[in-house]
């Protein structure tokens, strides 16, 4: 049987990947006429892509990436923004 859930539900809800990485939490859904195309995900204290993306707030993960939506929403690793460790380390200019 198919379980329904509805769109407000998923509202900070956690987000991990598929490796089992803390990502962030759901900020907003983007919609289209019927369809929902990406998350919105916030990058929260102690995540992965809070890590990575230093003072950026957050990314958009594609709908595509999405693998499953229960308690916890389970994203592709591939969602994951590419980063190297010296970027990771080198000052802003």
């Amino acid at each position: 049987m198919l379980k329904m859930k509805k769109i407000t539900d998923c509202y900070d809800m956690k987000v991990f990947t598929d490796q089992g990485d803390y990502f962030g939490e759901i900020e907003e859904i983007q919609l289209s006429q019927t369809k929902i195309q990406g998350w919105r995900v916030k990058a929260s204290k102690n995540s992965i892509l809070n890590k990575i993306l230093g003072s950026a707030k957050g990314v958009i993960v594609p709908h595509q990436l999405v693998k499953a939506i229960g308690d916890i929403m389970i994203i592709s690793k591939t969602a994951m923004p590419s980063y190297s460790e010296e970027e990771a380390e080198a000052p802003q200019a």
